[in-house]
């Protein structure tokens, strides 16, 4: 049962990581609802976007490859440092320090507290509307050249409200990224970029720990490596699908499904079907 119940939650995970529906919510939903309503943890819900980051890496990999590349070439002054791949090199190590340093120092509360489901409910209803305001009011004039530190942090900061289940990582950057007057399809993209570096420093990091704990949660190693694996595969055509979706469309389908979700699990919770 642990390995299906696995495969389940790989599912999910990769469904969701990309989508601003939040997955580290959704995987904590779910796990009420399997047979031994265990809730899956921080630990493997990090461990298992390992999978979809490195569906990211592999999608995005020429323009990884050049981005590193533009970057440390500006660095050894074979690159203009104006240049917009060793200028965006910077603007993801920038913004990858806000989740990095507030990840460190809030790691018990998002390990415990953050995970009850009246917070995730909550998360999911207040940042649909945030993402269906920026949906409305965003300009969408610029694009990821136009990218400044000052977007760069602001961005970054967006990313760290994703350490509370229910924002949603994604969901974080693309509001902020449309409030900033950046079109659908920059600021998708953006959050996909910007993520890698936090959620591999995480994943390693749970990855490590879990090791040195013996894997004592539910969850094995064997069935988390399954979960993990599920989760790239099925990420990986997530990635292609949300590019071209947000290309034409507006977010408003995750919007309305964000507050009809946070609606249901104030329901259950209220009616005892579900223990926050």
């Amino acid at each position: 049962m642990e390995w299906i119940q696995a495969i389940i939650l790989g599912l999910v995970q990769g469904l969701t990581e990309f989508l601003p529906v939040s997955s580290s919510g959704h995987l904590r939903l779910v796990g009420q609802f399997l047979p031994d309503s265990e809730d899956p943890g921080a630990a493997f819900t990090a461990i298992t976007q390992l999978g979809t980051e490195t569906a990211v890496l592999i999608f995005f990999w020429r323009d990884i490859v050049r981005i590193l590349k533009n970057w440390f070439g500006s660095l050894v002054g074979k690159v203009d440092k104006k240049d917009p791949d060793a200028r965006m090199g910077w603007f993801i190590i920038v913004g990858s320090l806000p989740i990095g340093i507030l990840g460190l120092l809030l790691e018990d509360y998002i390990d415990s507290t953050f995970r009850s489901l009246w917070i995730v409910a909550t998360m999911l209803i207040v940042f649909a509307i945030f993402l269906g305001i920026a949906d409305r009011i965003g300009k969408e004039q610029r694009e990821l050249n136009d990218l400044t530190v000052k977007h760069g942090i602001i961005f970054g900061f967006a990313q760290a409200l994703a350490l509370i289940p229910g924002v949603s990582r994604s969901g974080g950057t693309i509001t902020a990224g449309l409030l900033m007057g950046y079109t659908r399809e920059a600021a998708a993209r953006y959050s996909f970029l910007l993520a890698i570096p936090a959620v591999f420093a995480s994943g390693l990091y749970k990855l490590v720990d879990s090791f040195s704990e013996g894997f004592n949660g539910y969850y094995g190693l064997g069935s988390t490596v399954v979960a993990t694996i599920v989760a790239f595969v099925v990420g990986y055509l997530m990635i292609g699908w949300f590019l071209k979706y947000v290309s034409s469309k507006s977010y408003g389908l995750f919007v309305w499904y964000r507050i009809a979700l946070g609606a249901v699990i104030y329901v259950l919770l209220g009616l005892g079907v579900l223990v926050a």
